[in-house]
């Protein structure tokens, strides 16, 4: 925000000191080439032409040769364009055998409703991914000249959200075939039914952790941050689970799941005690921390194995010495001190965070579903609370596939748009077609 603000204050003075600048008695030096990106070519051009007022030279009334022209390009733009599609189904008679021909109806998400699948999906982005309330959409839309009440588009995000959940349910069920994963959770309001007033729900996070397996995130909303949600989303699930340190999971490493240790978690200890006072005690964890990190960056596009012998040729020494180091300071550092904190904290995870040497496959830290939760936090301060548990189940649901659309570098927008045209004749045999990570276009 600093650096917006910067720019706007830097914009404005340039303009005024051009504004204020004395007409010049001499020639202007050259322009410098500017360094702007061009226009993306894939947009529309529209030229407006401007020619003289007369193809005659108002000198001597010769005609006027074109010699070349100059080309200025502007960067333009409409609000919200509505329009209607009409879809038109001639009937056509054979009077020999009086039957009737006609193409069938196109089936839609919401039969004999007003809005078209472009439409919905417009929505369901503005809100999940852009952040915009359904209040403000309709306000958005009035401007436009056309009247969508608030109850009119959450009625239609209701519809979106049960048409969407045999994805999401097909999503998650492949995510669950996966043998390692993220998980981290979420706070979000939801709405008291008679109290008028809201409780604390979460949003649970899983996401994929194998890059050279399907990228997918599952978001699993729940009414509480009870351990149970997380062991009715896994049910049977044995793998390796990359957690922080939230008593919820223990059940579940109890039962067979390999708990892993988020790295980042244990940095972050150090780096605020840093942050606020340096000391002799703070800088060596930080500078074991950067060294795995570093070899963490090395080992990106390795497969599995060869990514397993680096860490143990390079990463295994360092934590020994790191661990060497903690065994020694530890007994020295004053009771109750953020510095023993920070130690405790990294010796309860310890066994956990060594199993990241046991398999390529393995992650460091769990970053990656705490940048899919992220948005989530400017979300909940737009759409305030979730009305209800299915409401929130049903967002939960639409956000999961939008957020890994976006994991698997799709447009969001583009795939709903093509995924709620297509689902109403879709086969439900083939709906694992239409998830995100395995969705191609019509041509």
């Amino acid at each position: 925000m600093f650096e917006d603000t910067l720019a706007e204050d830097i914009a404005a003075v340039e303009a005024q000191l051009e504004a204020l600048a004395a007409p010049a008695t001499t020639p202007a030096p050259p322009r410098r080439p500017s360094r702007r990106e061009p226009l993306p070519a894939h947009l529309a051009r529209i030229e407006h032409r401007h020619e003289p007022a007369s193809c005659t030279c108002e000198v001597c009334g010769g005609a006027l040769v074109k010699i070349g022209e100059d080309v200025s390009e502007r960067l333009d733009c409409e609000p919200v364009r509505f329009f209607v599609q009409r879809d038109i189904y001639p009937k056509y008679a054979c009077r020999p055998c009086q039957r009737i021909v006609a193409e069938p109806v196109a089936p839609a998400i919401i039969e004999r409703g007003r809005p078209s699948a472009a439409l919905l999906a417009h929505i369901a982005v503005s809100k999940w991914v852009d952040h915009l309330p359904l209040y403000r959409q309709s306000a958005i839309y009035t401007r436009s000249g056309v009247a969508l009440s608030r109850g009119t588009l959450a009625e239609w995000a209701g519809r979106i959200g049960v048409a969407l959940a045999p994805l999401a349910a097909a999503m998650q069920a492949q995510l669950l075939q996966q043998p390692v994963l993220h998980a981290d959770e979420t706070p979000v309001a939801m709405l008291q039914p008679g109290a008028g007033k809201t409780k604390q729900a979460y949003l649970f996070a899983y996401r994929s952790a194998d890059p050279q397996a399907p990228a997918i995130t599952v978001f699993d909303f729940c009414t509480s941050r009870s351990g149970e949600h997380a062991r009715r989303f896994l049910g049977d699930w044995q793998g390796a689970l990359m957690v922080d340190d939230f008593a919820g999971y223990k059940a579940g490493f109890a039962q067979g799941i390999t708990e892993l240790a988020c790295l980042a978690h244990i940095r972050r200890k150090f780096f605020e005690l840093h942050e606020r006072q340096a000391s002799t005690l703070t800088g060596p964890p930080l500078a074991s921390i950067a060294q795995l990190y570093r070899i963490e960056a090395d080992a990106q596009g390795l497969d599995p194995p060869a990514r397993l012998a680096l860490r143990q040729t390079q990463g295994k020494p360092i934590l020994d010495a790191w661990w060497a180091w903690i065994q020694t300071v530890r007994p020295t550092v004053a009771g109750g001190s953020g510095i023993e904190k920070a130690l405790d904290y990294t010796i309860r995870r310890w066994p956990a965070l060594l199993r990241y040497l046991d398999d390529g496959r393995y992650p460091i830290d769990n970053n990656p579903v705490e940048n899919a939760i992220r948005p989530i936090a400017l979300g909940r301060r737009n759409w305030l609370f979730a009305g209800s548990p299915s409401a929130g189940q049903r967002a939960a649901a639409i956000m999961s596939l939008l957020a890994t659309a976006k994991q698997n570098g799709l447009e969001p927008y583009a795939w709903l748009k093509d995924v709620l045209t297509r689902l109403p004749t879709h086969p439900n045999s083939r709906i694992h077609d239409l998830l995100p990570h395995s969705w191609q276009p019509i041509a």
